[in-house]
């Protein structure tokens, strides 16, 4: 399975596995419990194949990053996540030497490894991802990064409701004008 399915909510813990679109967002199938949940336009996701980390020359996508951990462990679980500060940039070193440490914070860290033990736990990180990730090149340009702001299912503009409704009553009081004309 491919991580373009597989996002992050914000505000709620671990990972999401798209199931179907509704009219007003997504049903989401949690990773860690299998519980479905309706996610609408409120909510924040990020979609795990659009984040990158950042490093010294660049970014490197998520997809790479994981690989290195399941090439590192032999396809086993990582480290706990909860382990301290100093375990986890100390772990990452090993697998990302060259992550850019001003813009990489601790609590991302913990958030990769998290994700990639709970990937592995439900048998996603398979043969299939591990060689897409290999394959792909420096070259690609991810669209987002840890730090960047996380892709939305928001409206982009919140004056739009404001604009559509002025609009609505400028075409109800041209009418209700009309039809006190006749």
């Amino acid at each position: 399975m491919s991580l373009d399915k597989i996002v992050s909510i914000s505000g709620k813990p671990g990972l999401y596995h798209l199931r179907a679109q509704t009219r007003s967002g997504f049903i989401a199938e949690s990773l860690a419990d299998g519980k479905k949940m309706p996610v609408g336009l409120r909510h924040n996701v990020s979609v795990l194949s659009e984040i990158s980390i950042y490093t010294l020359d660049g970014e490197s996508p998520l997809r790479d990053v994981f690989a290195k951990i399941s090439a590192k462990e032999n396809g086993g679980k990582a480290i706990d996540h909860k382990s301290s500060k100093d375990e986890l940039e100390a772990y990452f070193f090993e697998i990302l030497p060259n992550f850019d440490e001003d813009r990489v914070y601790p609590s991302d860290i913990k958030k990769v490894i998290q994700w990639y033990n709970l990937l592995q736990q439900n048998d996603l990180l398979g043969e299939k991802e591990t060689e897409n990730s290999i394959d792909s090149t420096e070259d690609s340009k991810p669209k987002a990064a840890v730090k960047a702001e996380p892709k939305t299912v928001k409206s982009a503009n919140p004056q739009s409701k404001v604009a559509k409704s002025s609009t609505a009553k400028k075409g109800a009081s041209a009418k209700s004008t009309a039809a006190r004309k006749k």
